[in-house]
């Protein structure tokens, strides 16, 4: 069964290239989700004005890599024990957040937050809050790692996130 959860952890293109490269992930589309403003554009969302965070939609089959699984990704390419930043990239537009879209999910997210609070400590911020509405990011952001390789901020900042991923889930990448 096709499962999608909407994730934000810093720049959209680590989470986008970091869930590609495992089985079982259909797609991952880059947008943005959890802002006040009735419509989100990179330009906008990048000036901090819209409350809006970069995130990526992951599609995956749970028959092949479960929801537990995805979550757990999830928290070791990012660093959720940082507030409204990861690494350089400062600002609410990079908070840790999940968006859930139902209550089932929103238990599957809070039990995984208890999970990256054993692994990285108590100063998880993560926050879980109602997927109100995704808005799909424009096409050249999509699969940006992959049309850009030699982009210098991905070769420093996505590169090494993508490899720690895989490192940590390697049963699950693609043959």
């Amino acid at each position: 069964a096709m499962m999608s959860f909407v994730l934000g952890g810093g720049c959209f293109w680590c989470l986008d290239s970091a869930f590609m490269q495992f089985e079982g992930v259909a797609d991952v589309e880059v947008g943005y989700a959890g802002g006040a403003a009735a419509t989100a554009d990179y330009e906008s969302v990048c000036n901090g004005n819209t409350g809006h965070v970069e995130v990526a939609r992951v599609v995956f089959d749970e028959t092949v890599v479960p929801a537990d699984v995805i979550l757990d990704m999830f928290f070791t390419m990012h660093d959720p024990t940082q507030l409204n930043r990861q690494g350089n990239d400062v600002g609410t537009q990079y908070r840790s957040a999940m968006f859930f879209a139902d209550e089932e999910q929103r238990a599957v997210f809070e039990a995984a937050r208890e999970r990256a609070v054993a692994q990285w400590g108590s100063g998880v911020v993560t926050a879980i809050e109602p997927l109100v509405e995704f808005f799909s990011g424009e096409e050249y952001h999509q699969d940006f790692f992959v049309k850009n390789p030699n982009q210098g901020y991905c070769n420093f900042v996505v590169a090494p996130k993508v490899a720690k991923t895989g490192k940590a889930f390697s049963e699950y990448l693609r043959k």
